[in-house]
């Protein structure tokens, strides 16, 4: 009887249909199919699980993506959902690739204990702060090249417009820019770049207003979800937001410290060799995550007195400076990490803004 079985499933996700497979407890597959990406398809494949014994766990590949949606609608069904990571190379030259392949290959991962990882939830404020997040990021990315294709302009302007340009800081030059009245004369270059350069300074503007309403929506739910995280010395609200994106919406995902600094891309790699015995900066993780860190390192070399110590002291030892910040980056990253288990698992409202 398929009650008396466990079976594990595997789901390869895409942006209509979903591959999924189910094999049995000794790793025989069973059966495939694919379901569409709705509310019913995802029943559907609940159902068509079950039907095949008690189920011990799912596989998914693509849980941030494509497969968000149905990780989050699984482990609202007492699903267990483990993240897969994408095939190697070697392995898709010796087994091929498909859709069932792959669906297949999540199942196994499960089932060998190649894969273990906990997805992130999704479904609570730090979600709300990411989805904010990229649309911030995005206006600042624009922002910045809107800003350096006016300077790029400026250069190659008629000494007319360009020299009455000269000396203007960021703010000064936007403001000029944008309430400048360049004319009508399009077939002049001196007009054309004047109007250029007025466009771009008005979208520079509108992006910066962009900004500024992103952060009034963040700022409130980063403090309201981490108070003890932003009171800590040289983290804000952008670099908070972006570790409790890092950690996601469950935070116990990540079994220590270690592997949150792993996840961050500053625990220590060993590059010893011979007489050598030394550490490098670890190139991998979420670089977002070890950019915040980062970031936070480089204000407590600053402003914190008790880091400027730290670094004084290192420095005296021989190490460099890029050690420092490396060994300072696993500090902050252990600091961070005390705080996260306490700070967004949070049921109070958010207070009411005018």
């Amino acid at each position: 009887m398929a009650d008396e079985i466990t079976v594990v499933g595997g789901i390869d996700t895409h942006t209509d249909l979903h591959q999924a497979a189910v094999i049995d407890s000794i790793g025989r597959h069973l059966a495939t199919e694919q379901f569409e990406t709705t509310p019913a398809g995802y029943q559907r494949l609940l159902n068509w699980l079950q039907s095949h014994g008690e189920v011990l766990a799912v596989g998914i590949e693509g849980t941030g993506a494509y497969g968000a949606e149905i990780a989050r609608f699984l482990t609202a069904n007492s699903v267990t959902v483990v993240e897969v990571d994408r095939p190697d190379r070697k392995a898709r030259r010796d087994k091929g690739k498909s859709d069932p392949i792959d669906a297949y290959g999540a199942a196994t991962a499960v089932l060998s204990g190649r894969a273990g990882g906990t997805p992130k939830a999704r479904n609570g404020i730090v979600e709300a702060i990411r989805a904010l997040r990229v649309v911030r990021k995005s206006a600042v990315k624009a922002r910045t090249q809107t800003i350096n294709q006016i300077r790029t302009l400026i250069v190659t302007a008629p000494s007319v417009v360009r020299d009455k340009l000269r000396g203007l800081s960021t703010r000064e030059l936007v403001d000029a820019l944008a309430r400048s009245r360049p004319g009508s004369e399009f077939d002049d270059p001196a007009c054309a770049v004047r109007i250029a350069l007025r466009r771009f300074a008005r979208r520079y503007q509108a992006l910066a207003e962009e900004i500024k309403d992103a952060d009034k929506e963040i700022g409130p739910l980063v403090t309201h979800t981490a108070p003890r995280l932003i009171a800590l010395p040289g983290v804000g609200p952008e670099t908070a937001s972006q570790l409790l994106t890092s950690a996601g919406d469950n935070p116990d995902r990540l079994r220590s410290e270690a592997a949150f600094a792993h996840l961050c891309g500053a625990a220590p790699v060993p590059a010893s060799s011979g007489r050598t015995n030394r550490h490098r900066l670890n190139r991998g993780g979420d670089r977002a995550a070890n950019n915040a860190l980062h970031t936070i390192v480089l204000v407590r070399m600053k402003y914190d007195r008790r880091t400027q110590e730290y670094v004084a002291r290192r420095t005296a030892q021989g190490m460099t400076k890029k050690d420092v910040i490396r060994c300072l980056k696993r500090f902050v990253a252990r600091e961070i990490f005390r705080h996260l288990p306490h700070v967004i698992h949070t049921t109070q409202p958010l207070p009411q803004t005018a």
